[in-house]
C-alpha cells in the first residue's frame, strides 16, 4: 500500500530531528547562571569587619553617636550665652563704675550697667554697700531716689550714690574698694577701685535711681 513508506519518511524526518537537538545541548554544555536570573559570583564573597572609631561616628564601644552641625553633642548650649530677659540682676550680671561727684556736695556716684548680652531687672531697691569687712563700714541706706523694678539691658543704667563720711572729727578708716552686691545676700559681691583713697566712718547709700539728680545722698 501506498500509506507505509510514507508513514516511514516521516519517523525517518523526526528521528534525525531528535539527534540534531541531542548534539547541540552537548556541544553548549550546563547552561550559563546568568541566562537564568542568578546573579554570578563575586571574586570575594566575604564582608569586611568593621573597624571601632571610624569616621563613621563609632565611639569604639560598637555604638554609633550623631553628632550636631556644629561639631558638639546635641543638647549643648553655646558657652557666655545668657539671655537672662525677665530675671533679677545679680551682682555678677552687671558691671559698676564708681566715680566722685563734687556738686552739689560731695559723694561718690556708683553706676550699674547690665553685661553684653544680658537683660534684667534691679528688684531690690537698695544696693548693699560695704568697706571692707566689718560692721561698722556698712552703709545704712537712707532711703532716696528709686524705682522698682529697674530694667537693665543695652545703653540703659541705674544709679547710687554714696557718702562714706557723715561724722564730724578725725575719725574714720582710709579705704580703696568698696565692695557692692544687688542683695545683702549675694554670694559674688563686687569689689570696686575707688578714684581715691577715702576715709569712711558711718557710710550712707541712696536706693537705685536712672536719674543722678535723685542719688545724691543726704542725711534725712
Amino acid at each position: 500500500m501506498r500509506s507505509r513508506p510514507a508513514t516511514r519518511s516521516t519517523r525517518l524526518v523526526l528521528a534525525a530531528a531528535v539527534v540534531t537537538a541531542l548534539a547541540a545541548t552537548t556541544a553548549c554544555g550546563p547552561e550559563d547562571p546568568s541566562e537564568t536570573g542568578a546573579a554570578a559570583p563575586s571574586e570575594n564573597t566575604s564582608s569586611p569587619t568593621p573597624t571601632k572609631g571610624t569616621e563613621s561616628g563609632d565611639n569604639g564601644d560598637g555604638k554609633g553617636r550623631t553628632e550636631s552641625p556644629s561639631g558638639g553633642d546635641k543638647g549643648d548650649s553655646a558657652s557666655g550665652d545668657k539671655s537672662g530677659y525677665g530675671q533679677s540682676c545679680g551682682t555678677n550680671d552687671l558691671d559698676f563704675t564708681v566715680t566722685w561727684e563734687a556738686q552739689p556736695i560731695s559723694h561718690y556716684l556708683v553706676t550699674a550697667k547690665a553685661k553684653s548680652g544680658i537683660t534684667c531687672y534691679l528688684d531690690i531697691n537698695t544696693p548693699s554697700v560695704s568697706f571692707g569687712s566689718g560692721a561698722d563700714g556698712v552703709a545704712s541706706p537712707v532711703g532716696q531716689g528709686g524705682e522698682d523694678p529697674i530694667k537693665l539691658s543695652g545703653t540703659s543704667v541705674a544709679y547710687a550714690g554714696i557718702n562714706v563720711k557723715t561724722t564730724e572729727g578725725e575719725g574714720g578708716k582710709q579705704f580703696e574698694h568698696v565692695i557692692i552686691a544687688t542683695a545683702e545676700d549675694d554670694p559674688n559681691p563686687a569689689e570696686v577701685e575707688l578714684p581715691d583713697s577715702p576715709t569712711v566712718d558711718k557710710p550712707i547709700v541712696t536706693n537705685w535711681s536712672t536719674k543722678r539728680d535723685e542719688v545724691v545722698p543726704r542725711i534725712v
